[in-house]
């Protein structure tokens, strides 16, 4: 049975506006004011429907939710089951919660290798609290497999994935051998949203809860990579200059003087 699993993350609602956070710049965090709810990050819900599409395609396929980080995030997984998945696991350890993203997907590389034989990794392209987009790509690396990027459809075909990418000026179709891992963008569509019912039958299905230990880490392995210099606010002045003239001619020439006095053009 082709077996696939789908990073997931959860994050603070991006909807909320940016006044509702405040930067920390002693803890470097980016904590969001009491009543913002978190919510599945975007392109992991996207990655999950595409999986639910090659089942959907081929009769036949086990998928299955994983996520690195604390109890919380049983809430994202849960919307995931709810959409079709079949199985999660969420690595709850209290020193991978601030991991950076080289962590995170040694922890994501070490729980695949754990699970078993995987034929496809999916996740979304980014994050959308962070947008750093680099998780999949590290934990391909990782793994030592073919990796796809920005892909806006999947399909399984003869044991090879055959991936749509989105390109700058158009899409390409690549095909890459079985296991690799894909990461989808939002031009796959909307993901399914599950219904009451699909919601009551996964507040039943079991979430596997493991620690570093459990997936074969130790301290060393759990170890930053990436030094967080500085997190701020930036401060931005914004400046409007109107040009007069009596014709639409006269102002162009003013604005065409403006921008050579200042170094513009």
């Amino acid at each position: 049975m082709l077996h696939i699993v789908c990073c997931v993350k959860q994050v603070p609602d991006p909807e909320a506006p940016a006044s509702q956070f405040v930067v920390d710049e002693a803890a470097k965090k980016v904590l969001p004011m009491s009543g913002i709810a978190s919510v599945p990050s975007q392109f992991d819900t996207i990655a999950v429907e595409a999986a639910l599409r090659i089942r959907d395609d081929v009769g036949e396929a086990k998928i299955t939710i994983l996520s690195v980080g604390p109890d919380g995030f049983k809430d994202v997984i849960k919307h995931c089951l709810a959409m079709g998945a079949d199985a999660a696991v969420l690595v709850n350890d209290p020193v991978v919660v601030d991991a950076d993203h080289w962590v995170v997907a040694d922890v994501l590389a070490a729980t695949v290798k754990k699970l078993g034989p995987v034929d496809l990794i999916i996740c979304g392209r980014q994050a959308v609290d962070w947008d750093m987009g680099v998780v999949g790509s590290t934990l391909a690396e990782i793994l030592g497999l073919p990796c796809v990027t920005i892909a806006k459809a999947v399909e399984i075909k003869e044991g090879r994935a055959v991936v749509e990418r989105v390109l700058l000026d158009g899409f390409e179709t690549v095909e890459a051998p079985t296991p690799c891992v894909v990461t989808v963008s939002n031009e796959l569509g909307e993901p399914r949203y599950p219904k009451m019912r699909d919601m009551m039958r996964a507040s039943r299905k079991e979430i596997l809860t493991w620690q570093a230990a459990d997936i074969g880490m130790d301290a060393d392995q759990l170890a930053g990579r990436i030094k967080l210099e500085r997190l701020y606010q930036p401060k931005t002045d914004i400046e409007c200059e109107f040009i007069d003239g009596a014709s639409p001619q006269e102002k162009a020439e003013k604005l065409a003087q403006r921008l050579k006095e200042a170094r513009l053009i």
